[in-house]
């Protein structure tokens, strides 16, 4: 029997999206190669080896992102990303990018966004 849960995945999602930045993939593609933002591909090895991936964007995987821009994380990623640029996440869907974004912002990350549709919007 399955454990009960007290909140759900779609009660997560839309909490975060109530409080996250949404950009369209005209707006993604408007900003990619500028030198104001930082893209984090948060798909893990598997999806990008199948599907393919964004040039310039940086390969971060979902499970490492708050350890890889936490100073105080033994994982941090010290001098590789300009923090100060706004940060464009996306995943596959753009569900996991929504929940990483509003992580990032209860961290302290005010300039942060996620693409609606994810990598899949992205691609067609």
């Amino acid at each position: 029997m399955a454990q009960k849960i007290s909140v759900s995945v779609k009660t997560l999602l839309a909490k975060a999206n109530s409080h996250i930045k949404t950009i369209s993939v005209e707006e993604a593609y408007k900003n990619l190669g500028t030198n104001d933002n930082v893209f984090f591909d948060l798909r893990d090895i598997r999806e990008i080896k199948r599907s393919g991936k964004i040039p310039g964007a940086f390969s971060c995987p979902r499970g490492m992102l708050e350890f890889w821009l936490d100073p105080e994380s033994a994982y941090f990623k010290d001098g590789k990303l300009d923090l100060n640029k706004e940060m464009v996440l996306f995943c596959a869907g753009g569900l996991r990018s929504a929940l990483a974004a509003k992580t990032l912002q209860d961290m302290g990350f005010d300039n942060v966004s996620h693409i609606d549709g994810g990598f899949g919007s992205l691609k067609q």
